[in-house]
């Protein structure tokens, strides 16, 4: 007969943005410890609140499974004497195997002991698995308390652990299991008793919860929240913005919520949104209220961790918070705008970008110049260059501004807005904002063409200037996001369909960072190849493996490198396994050749005649249409070359005595071999 298991980890409150680890590893945890001892199981569950961590099974196995071993002992010369009885090699192996030694069985030249081991009881078991279980969660910052040697990321204050009814005994931190939890800071019917309430079995944990004020379940706390915003905002006339980030946030921060509306003054709707939500929403936790048209309302949704009393007590109190908050970005935007964008720009000189590298404005100064030479190689029309050169100079003016010095997450936005006013063009504008994006996972990229020429030169500029200094991001150390930043560059080339040279554009950048050193220019393009290419395979997840291997050896072209897998891909998936069988052939031998290339003169037998022949017309339509981007022809191209190579192999002998022959017959099989890398290294694909 199986039953359920209930285990309440109780703390102070436990910061919202560890909570879904927290839940997802002692998840994980506890699925690996009941199957590394054999006990059988439904279904794990966890649940939580900012205050408890729970963890529910269903349908445990009262004891563990029982196991049948057959365990291999001394060989029979050795386990019996002449007489045939045990020795003491024998004897001393069934002692240790807990059993008889007339029960040892004879097999294979071996003598073997048939164990069988009884399974415990699992509320055995469990007295050890699950305090073992609490110590092993991992955090991202642990606390001490008293004198205890026991780290935790807050203090523990009580534990529950039921099976079935049956209290599961044992002592963590000083702190020993029950059926007694705790209820509602302020709700639970039982707080003059510090909130204290039994509970009588696992079954009955989240009705039990819930009577103390208790929401323990996060899915329904977090269905429950959302319903009430969108309800509080529905009844005072406008449209809830919820961001699934601050739901998320807010989910952990409350036990029982209860959404309410709150007010500021119209005034403040003068200021551009972004400088109005940003406190609201990043600051203050609030959710902003919009029309149906999408204009900022003067309205806010908070949720409080209580119920419904006194709510305009703390209506009032969100309030006058809020107030204060959007008072400061009022005086901050009155000062910012006394001066224009480009006046402000003077003050980078005193910003460092990095101990080295100079400052803000002399970045600024490169950006302007790596733009320009981005939007040449692009062959942007004139506007647009101009617009993304105008756009470089401004946009890091905004990080001196007193809006943006209190609230960073403005930095780009507030430049878009400064610059709008300024009468620039709103082009311009738009770039300054676009070149900071992708900001964070899942951002959008930037649409226009000069905020992704901008985005890419600062994205080049930032990586290029950090590797010089020997900063390339090792294991989790990433202090400058460059990852993100390189990430978020091969995702906007891709998805701009642009035909542009990495290589070109980081040797453009050294150059303005006056980086002459032959070596060390090398180096760098080796450096930030190879970080971009680890960036490609992150974007390339749902291509095959192997065919990503195969077309990663170049990646000066990201677009391309997109394009080459995706033929690839198509073309592996048909009917591909002789084709590239050929070219790995000639690939093979290709290794031996000095150099590509052949003399017609030095052929001697048909089949290599042939296979020159069609080398050479498939060389030029494979270049025509690499040059039109067209990967899938350019492979359907290279399936030409498959007959005239077999042919090849089976009619020529490759390494002549005659060296020019020899030689010849290898450039032959190098310049195949070259071409077929145009578009990928075809001996990385698995064949089945």
């Amino acid at each position: 007969m199986s039953k359920n298991l209930l285990l309440e980890i109780g703390t102070e409150e436990v910061p919202a943005h560890v909570m879904p680890g927290i839940l997802k590893e002692l998840k994980e945890k506890a699925e690996k410890a009941l199957q590394e001892n054999r006990v059988a199981f439904e279904n794990v569950r966890t649940i939580g609140t900012p205050r408890r961590t729970a963890l529910l099974v269903t349908g445990l196995a009262e004891s563990q499974e029982d196991v049948e071993s057959e365990n291999r002992g001394p060989s029979v010369q050795i386990a019996f004497d002449a007489d045939g009885n045990p020795t003491k090699a024998a004897q001393g192996f069934a002692r240790g195997q807990k059993v008889d030694p007339k029960d040892l069985v004879v097999k294979d030249g071996y003598v073997y002991a048939m164990v069988h081991e009884k399974g415990q009881a699992t509320a055995e078991l469990l007295k050890t698995i699950l305090p073992e279980l609490i110590s092993s969660l991992s955090f991202p910052n642990n606390m001490r308390w008293r004198d205890l040697d026991f780290k935790f990321i807050r203090p523990l204050r009580w534990i529950v652990a039921l099976l079935g009814s049956e209290v599961i005994p044992f002592e963590v931190a000083e702190v020993q299991s029950g059926r007694v939890s705790r209820g509602h800071r302020f709700l639970s019917p039982t707080k003059d008793k510090n909130g204290e309430f039994e509970i009588a079995d696992a079954d009955s944990y989240e009705q039990a919860c819930e009577a103390q004020f208790i929401i323990v379940d996060q899915e329904r706390r977090k269905a429950m929240i959302r319903e009430q915003i969108v309800e509080t905002a529905k009844a005072n006339g406008g449209q809830a913005e919820i961001s699934e980030d601050l739901l998320e946030e807010v989910l952990y921060l409350v036990e029982y919520p209860t959404a309410l509306c709150g007010k500021f003054d119209d005034k403040y709707l003068a200021l551009p949104p972004e400088t109005v939500i940003t406190p609201m929403r990043d600051h203050q936790r609030y959710f902003p209220v919009k029309s149906a048209e999408g204009k900022l309302l003067p309205l806010f949704i908070t949720v409080r961790n209580g119920g419904k009393e006194h709510l305009e007590t703390v209506q009032h109190g969100n309030e006058r918070v809020l107030r204060a908050r959007l008072e400061d970005a009022q005086f901050f935007f009155d000062e910012d705008r006394k001066k224009s964008l480009e006046e402000h720009r003077e003050k980078l000189k005193t910003v460092v970008f990095q101990q080295g590298l100079g400052n803000m404005y002399e970045k600024s100064e490169r950006l302007a110049e790596l733009s320009d030479f981005i939007a040449a190689e692009l062959k942007a029309d004139e506007k647009t260059a101009k617009h993304a050169h105008r756009a470089a100079i401004l946009c890091k003016a905004d990080l001196v501004t007193g809006m943006v010095t209190e609230f960073t997450e403005l930095q780009g936005i507030m430049g878009r807005e400064y610059a709008k006013l300024d009468g620039e063009c709103e082009k311009v504008a738009v770039a300054i904002d676009e070149h900071y994006m992708p900001r964070f996972a899942g951002d959008s990229q930037p649409q226009s063409e000069a905020g992704r020429i901008v985005s890419t030169a600062d994205k080049i500029d930032t990586i290029v200037g950090t590797f010089s200094r020997g900063k390339i991001p090792t294991g989790s150390q990433d202090p400058f996001a460059l990852r993100r930043q390189a990430l978020g560059l091969v995702n906007m080339m891709i998805e701009a369909k642009w035909q542009l040279s990495l290589s070109k554009v980081v040797a453009k950048s050294m150059d303005l960072y006056g980086i002459t050193d032959e070596a060390a220019r090398q180096k760098m393009q080796q450096d930030v190849a190879d970080f971009m290419r680890l960036r490609l395979k992150n974007v390339l997840e749902e291509v095959r493996y192997d065919v990503v291997d195969a077309v990663l050896a170049d990646v000066d072209d990201l677009y391309a490198v997109s394009l080459r897998a995706q033929a690839v891909q198509k073309f592996v998936s048909g009917d591909a396994v002789a084709h590239i069988q050929a070219l790995v052939r000639a690939s093979n031998l290709a290794a031996k050749a000095e150099k590509e290339g052949f003399e017609e003169s030095l052929f001697q037998v048909e089949a290599e005649k042939t296979l020159g022949q069609v080398c050479k017309a498939t060389a030029s339509s494979v270049e025509s249409l690499i040059a039109g981007q067209d990967y899938v022809g350019a492979i359907d191209a290279l399936t030409e070359l498959t007959q005239p190579i077999d042919k090849f192999f089976e009619d020529v002998m490759v390494m002549d005595k005659d060296e020019a022959i020899r030689n010849n017959r290898l450039g032959l099989l190098k310049s195949i071999d070259m071409l077929a890398g145009r578009v990928a290294d075809f001996s990385k694909i698995v064949l089945a």
